[in-house]
């Protein structure tokens, strides 16, 4: 379906005065539009998200908010910095892991390998994007791609990670224009506590052209078996539309993502309702993901440039929501299409009546950095106690010594470091290096 025959024979939607449609940081007005529909960039999803009906009460939203966000640039990095890479990644190769390079200011961990016709790739980090450069080439002038991931866009949003990108560019010696820049895949998602869900891939309304993935985890991992619960279903190609439903705790708990407690209780702390605790399992969580590939984006939206995202993606998530949609089942239909909307979708996109260009959580990305380093000091503590108890084992000592053992090893560890100092200073500087963005400030 083309954009212009999303709302053909509809009545203009009123816009959202509270929310401009084309975004707080857009940097010049918007040029004229091919698809100029009328209004644009502003969900207007009834009910209003501030006003919740009674069967949505439920569903409290916790975050919502960009989740991925990559970018292709139409430039090449400047040969200063292909020469002062290339040197870099030597040193990665000879070393087997990636090392910290700096460039006028910019620190990247660089890898020792590329990929995927890219040259170079090099991260920020947490707190910074993915970077993918080419091997300058005049025949082919689009060289550079960037990605920022989930933990970068929940807490500073969007126009941050623009401002980083065009900063952190002009440092690298890149120079290029808004006319430049090539949106290539967004994905928004919305949490929602949701306290006795239980996903049910039939209870799907979609296009009959849109293919559908169900992941079911328990006891029985078979797909057609008769226990199991489901926690992912996924419907669409990722080069086009995708949306997602999976259960966000059980994520998290699985890939140590602790950083998500802390945004979802922000939003709830300043609702002034009681927060969440990670260990109590009816603290139950879903997200839900529109997922915008690059065939959607420009093919069927007309999006690539910034001006057109501002003034089209708002749009796009709102249709996204009706061509797929979580539904009510009324036993005494069996016409799909006329199946209401689950109370979890209402609450979805009722929600997403804002503006989605700037929307970050709002909470502080400071004390991460801190949680962050306690984290990763408890998993280094954990294991270097785990493997010394295997080395006392090894070596035949009984718990009786073990304490001794202990003292023993430390001394010999000692012992090392002495006669090792030049080695040893290589490594720790390493180690230094390899956590630099956890030291920021």
């Amino acid at each position: 379906m083309q954009p212009d025959s999303i709302n053909a024979g509809q009545i203009a939607r009123p816009q959202n005065k509270s929310y401009p449609a084309g975004g707080i940081n857009r940097r010049h007005p918007a040029p004229a539009l091919a698809m100029d529909r009328g209004q644009r960039g502003v969900i207007v999803a009834p009910p209003s998200g501030n006003t919740p009906p009674p069967e949505t009460a439920d569903y409290q939203v916790l975050h919502k908010g960009f989740d991925t966000f990559t970018v292709s640039i139409q430039a090449n990095i400047p040969s200063e910095l292909f020469d002062h890479l290339e040197g870099e990644k030597e040193r990665a190769d000879k070393d087997r892991q990636d090392v910290l390079v700096e460039f006028n200011g910019v620190h990247l961990h660089l890898k020792a390998h590329g990929g995927n016709g890219y040259r170079f790739i090099a991260s920020g980090g947490p707190y910074g994007a993915t970077w993918f450069f080419k091997k300058p080439n005049s025949r082919d002038k689009w060289g550079i791609r960037v990605t920022f991931g989930s933990f970068y866009l929940a807490f500073f949003g969007i126009a941050a990670a623009r401002q980083h990108l065009d900063d952190t560019l002009a440092r690298l010696g890149v120079r290029f224009t808004d006319e430049d820049v090539s949106i290539s895949r967004v994905d928004f998602c919305v949490d929602v506590l949701a306290p006795g869900f239980e996903l049910i891939p039939e209870h799907f309304v979609m296009h009959s052209s849109a293919n559908r993935r169900d992941f079911v985890t328990g006891f029985d991992q078979s797909v057609n078996g008769k226990s199991g619960r489901v926690t992912s279903v996924t419907i669409g190609g990722p080069r086009n539309r995708q949306v997602i439903i999976y259960d966000k705790r059980r994520e998290i708990i699985a890939k140590s993502k602790e950083h998500w407690w802390p945004i979802w209780n922000h939003t709830l702390k300043r609702q002034g309702l009681p927060l969440l605790d990670p260990k109590a399992s009816e603290n139950s969580i879903w997200r839900v993901e529109f997922r915008a590939g690059k065939d959607l984006l420009k093919d069927t939206w007309n999006i690539r440039t910034w001006a057109q995202f501002y003034d089209r993606f708002g749009d796009l998530c709102r249709h996204s929501g009706e061509v797929v949609r979580y539904a009510t089942p009324i036993p005494t239909d069996p016409n799909r299409a006329r199946w209401p909307n689950h109370p979890l979708w209402e609450a979805v996109c009722a929600d997403m009546n804002d503006d989605l260009c700037d929307m970050r959580s709002g909470c502080d990305p400071n004390p991460m950095k801190e949680v962050q380093r306690e984290q990763h000091i408890s998993i280094l503590i954990r294991n270097i106690l785990g493997s010394t108890i295997t080395l006392a084992a090894l070596r035949g000592i009984e718990l009786e010594g073990l304490e001794k053992f202990l003292s023993v090893t430390s001394n010999d560890l000692s012992d090392r470091v002495r006669k090792s100092p030049e080695k040893t200073a290589k490594q720790l500087e390493a180690a230094k290096n390899r956590y630099v963005f956890l030291d920021a400030r």
